[in-house]
């Protein structure tokens, strides 16, 4: 008899992101004379593990399907240091983890700042340990435990903020430098991963910050979709996830359409020249609008449509207003038919 269906969902999507990741990182062939132990070394993937039941389930997949195709399989866990005992915590984790098979299997602390709150100070920290601890090992890639829940969740985050279509399109299956980030469980669902944790006995650990009502995707998770599914009916989530990887087609198309564009509004100085930006379409427009903010040292964490939406009246709704102050201290201003973004 094979296994449970949410084993066996879980299973599959793992397979599909190691077949990928083996299609981008090819091993050049050893000749067969060759000893094995000279042989090209098997890539590794890691696992990035908090305890909870998609992460979990995430590495119980990847300690099974691994080995069968060659891969070599380690994890890592972060201590945020924001609880008491979470230290104890992680280092419970991590014996699970070597447990499944996993190695290397490390757990690392980590100082969470302030910058952009709780939620962005604490993703932050976590993405430069994932980072560091991707270069220390030399990985191919890590593998996140987002769920289509998660993904729901970052789409109505998104709409809530009047945020654009890149917003829209949630997390991509494949992102970081290099492609290193991948996320197998962007099509199966939040129980599904949790199912998959119950019968095979792994035990989880439910983070309470998931439950805590301070944080807003928390409120979202436990109060706004199953409001909107009260009102709405069944299927809101997958609906969601949908919009999703639409809004990711049409905004990989309008960047695409940009970057191509740009050249053509540059002068022979580099810089923009508002006619020709201004007989562009919106959407192509303000695209070259924020990656030359971007470009000029604004964060793009702290760069929101609203500011954008300002730079572009300097071509679009032209009165002789002032210079526009961007995040990082970069300012937009328009002289003499040219809009110069630049370091204030």
């Amino acid at each position: 008899m094979g296994p449970h269906p949410a084993v066996a969902a879980i299973r599959l999507a793992v397979r599909r992101a190691l077949h990928d990741i083996l299609n981008d990182h090819p091993r050049d062939p050893a000749p067969a004379a060759v000893a094995p132990h000279e042989r090209p070394p098997a890539p590794l993937v890691l696992v990035a593990c908090s305890g909870g039941a998609d992460s979990m389930a995430l590495a119980s997949a990847l300690a099974f399907e691994a080995p069968r195709l060659g891969v070599k399989a380690g994890a890592v866990t972060v201590d945020h240091g924001l609880q008491p005992g979470s230290d104890l915590r992680a280092e419970e984790v991590a014996l699970r983890l070597r447990g499944l098979g996993l190695d290397p299997v490390e757990s690392t602390a980590v100082t969470v700042g302030r910058a952009g709150g709780p939620e962005a100070a604490a993703r932050d920290a976590r993405y430069a340990a994932l980072d560091a601890a991707l270069e220390r090992h030399g990985a191919a890639a890590v593998l996140l435990g987002h769920t289509r829940d998660d993904q729901a969740e970052t789409v109505l985050l998104g709409l809530a903020r009047g945020s654009g279509t890149r917003s829209l399109s949630g997390m991509a299956a494949v992102s970081g430098a290099g492609g290193r980030y991948r996320r197998p469980f962007l099509e199966v669902d939040r129980q599904t991963a949790r199912k998959a944790c119950m019968v095979q006995s792994l035990p989880v650990w439910d983070d309470p910050h998931n439950a805590d009502p301070a944080y807003t995707r928390s409120r979202l998770r436990h109060e706004g979709l199953p409001a909107l599914e009260k009102a709405l009916g069944k299927g809101v989530v997958e609906a969601l996830a949908r919009t999703a990887q639409l809004s990711r087609d049409d905004a990989d198309a309008l960047d695409a359409w940009a970057r191509r564009a740009e050249t053509s509004v540059r002068d022979a100085a580099g810089l923009l020249e508002c006619a020709k930006l201004y007989a562009l379409p919106p959407a192509v427009r303000r695209r070259i609008l924020r990656r030359a903010a971007i470009e000029a040292g604004a964060p793009a964490g702290s760069l929101f449509a609203r500011h954008i939406e300002e730079v572009d009246r300097l071509i679009t709704g032209w009165r002789g207003q002032g210079a526009i102050n961007l995040p990082g201290k970069v300012v937009a201003q328009r002289q003499g038919g040219r809009l110069v973004i630049r370091q204030g």
